[in-house]
């Protein structure tokens, strides 16, 4: 197993220990990882998961890895310059699948006594499903409020509940004590860098499926920042190795309820001032006021020449219901992306949008109208 570093104050320890964030300044850790480039060529013959970049992956040397088919999801056209990636279409439902299995692979290798993980749904599902295909113990830390059918959801894998009053915030609070505990693994897909490396697959598949290059604009939602910073490291990874030869531009979205990280951009920090004020938003799985790699996510959306957009309720509401008329059934925070480009004027070259969960999940967030809509 590689090292963990912290990337505040260079401080180590081994990925081996249940040491889940850094014991000096008690940030998130990053990973003392290099990836390999992958070979373009060999990928035809390889296995029909995210476990096919196994250059690219930290704990892909032994063989066979936790999976439950994670990855490969359809890209598909919206408009003439814009492609959607259907990660609700992954094995429970949301792009989180990609980092839980590696938080899964790497607690079943620990051996702990416990897995515990908390989450607004969508990671606690997916934490939730692997450790049941890992037959390891589960918790999963939720705010009340959550969807019934994500909690119905987690409860099916064979996880427990736990159900914490107040909001996201308090819900993590709780669970960093519990993961204090001796014997827990804290499968936090916000302070464990083995999920970025999970969620950067979703740039390697952009890169394979569009025949070796890259789109101009990655559109993202941000709420803690793993897929962004997951694609962040992917673009960095195949450049550095003369796989694509220029880098996309990043386009973070945040709902305009939940936006300290767009705030801080177009303010020009380098981080938080301070967390932001709770407000009710449908996009509730990006509804952080306080991400703890703040830092990184405004570092990385600079590095690239891209900017953060903010979404209002209605331009969500409108932005399922849309995607509903092409097909496509999505959560609100989902849509929170396509949202964005629909309301903006379009960059210049092709972008691609993430559909993250499925809508499913949660339901539509207003009624449809009656009888068939066009789609515009």
């Amino acid at each position: 197993m590689t090292a963990y570093v912290c990337p505040r104050c260079r401080a180590h320890a081994p990925a081996s220990a249940l040491t889940w964030r850094c014991p000096r300044c008690r940030g998130p850790w990053d990973l003392d990882f290099a990836a390999a480039p992958v070979d373009p060529k060999s990928l035809r013959s390889r296995v029909n998961s995210l476990w096919r970049y196994a250059e690219a992956l930290p704990l892909a040397t032994e063989i066979p890895h936790i999976s439950l088919g994670e990855g490969r999801t359809p890209l598909v056209p919206l408009t003439d310059t814009v492609s959607a990636k259907l990660d609700f279409l992954s094995p429970t439902l949301s792009f989180k699948d990609r980092g839980a299995v590696m938080l899964a692979e790497l607690a079943r290798r620990l051996g702990p006594d416990t897995v515990i993980a908390d989450s607004s749904g969508n990671a606690g599902t997916a934490v939730a499903a692997y450790c049941a295909r890992a037959g390891l113990d589960c918790s999963v830390y939720v705010p009340e409020g959550t969807s019934p059918k994500k909690l119905e959801q987690i409860r099916a894998h064979g996880a427990r509940v736990v159900i914490v009053p107040g909001d996201r915030e308090a819900t993590t609070r709780a669970a960093r004590l519990a993961a204090d505990e001796p014997g827990v693994f804290y499968a936090s897909h916000v302070y464990n860098p083995h999920f970025l490396h999970g969620t950067k697959t979703y740039a390697y598949e952009l890169w394979e499926d569009l025949g070796g290059r890259l789109p101009d604009t990655v559109v993202v939602p941000v709420g803690n920042g793993t897929l962004l910073l997951g694609v962040a490291l992917a673009i960095e990874e195949l450049y550095g190795h003369g796989l694509v030869d220029r880098r996309p531009a990043l386009v973070a979205v945040q709902a305009e309820a939940v936006s300290p990280l767009a705030a801080a951009f177009h303010a020009g920090a380098d981080d938080l001032p301070e967390p932001a004020a709770v407000r009710p938003t449908l996009a509730e799985g990006i509804a952080i006021p306080n991400p703890p790699r703040a830092a990184q996510i405004l570092r990385a959306v600079r590095a690239t020449g891209g900017t953060f957009l903010t979404v209002t309720e209605e331009q969500l509401r409108s932005a399922q219901l849309d995607l509903a008329r092409r097909g496509l059934y999505v959560e609100p925070t989902g849509v929170a992306c396509w949202a964005a480009v629909r309301a903006t004027p379009p960059r210049p070259g092709t972008t691609v949008v993430p559909l993250c969960g499925a809508g499913a999940k949660t339901g539509l967030t207003a009624p449809p109208e009656e009888g068939p809509q066009p789609v515009r």
